[in-house]
């Protein structure tokens, strides 16, 4: 099984985060089981093996598993927070296993990916990017950028809503109509996210605090995601 992950094009790296395959090599001997992270960002999602196969996807607060059976080739693309336009009713938290039925030429897209190696599929995604744009379903978001840039000082809702330069109350209002988070769930989903790269101890006032947030986030302790992951 193979992982990878290229960056956009210049043009789209303020709404484009990655552009990334997941794939089977052979036959697994069985179903493999993806444990897949909440961080708020919005997903185009293409299932090579079958091209009818397509959706948007984004994970809320918890950790969702998948089962992607034995055999699977999926790439996609994941837009930062915020960036998604669209409609919202059209993204899901779960397994995308149906034929879309969506407004969006994603299938169109999926019949183009096949037979390409991931390097070359990457112009055939910017380009459905780029109608996203074009039919504005996708925007840059500032005020998002501001927060992921400034995310390693912010530690409360007042310093998110500060960084912005608008109130607390803006603020929800803004991010809950922009990424379907309230602000606190999102600090939430950044800081487990940060925790992956930092030391807990800079982003919550004691181990028993982070454990709980990583728990309910993530669906198992930290000791018990490493052992089981080896991360």
């Amino acid at each position: 099984m193979r992982y990878t992950e290229l960056a956009p094009t210049d043009d789209l790296s303020d709404v484009v985060h990655c552009f990334w395959e997941l794939r089977t090599l052979a036959t697994l001997p069985e179903d493999f089981h993806y444990h897949a992270l909440p961080d708020a960002c919005v997903n185009l999602l293409f299932n090579l093996v079958d091209t009818e196969i397509a959706g948007i996807t984004a994970l809320h607060t918890a950790a969702t598993t998948l089962n992607l059976g034995t055999f699977f080739h999926y790439v996609g693309v994941q837009f930062y927070p915020g960036v998604w336009q669209g409609d919202r009713n059209e993204i899901l938290n779960r397994y995308v296993g149906a034929p879309y039925q969506g407004t969006l030429p994603l299938v169109q897209t999926n019949r183009r990916l096949v037979g390409l190696e991931f390097a070359d599929m990457t112009h055939v995604l910017a380009e459905q990017v780029r109608w996203c744009i074009a039919h504005s379903h996708i925007r840059a978001n500032h005020d998002m950028a501001r927060i992921l840039s400034q995310i390693d000082a912010i530690r409360s809702v007042a310093d998110m809503a500060a960084v912005v330069g608008v109130s607390s109350r803006q603020l929800q209002r803004t991010l809950k109509r922009l990424t379907g988070f309230a602000p606190h769930d999102l600090l939430k989903v950044l800081r487990v996210q940060q925790s992956f790269r930092k030391h807990y101890l800079d982003l919550y006032a004691d181990q028993a605090h982070f454990t709980h947030a990583f728990r309910q986030a993530i669906g198992y302790t930290p000791v018990q995601y490493r052992k089981r992951f080896g991360v």
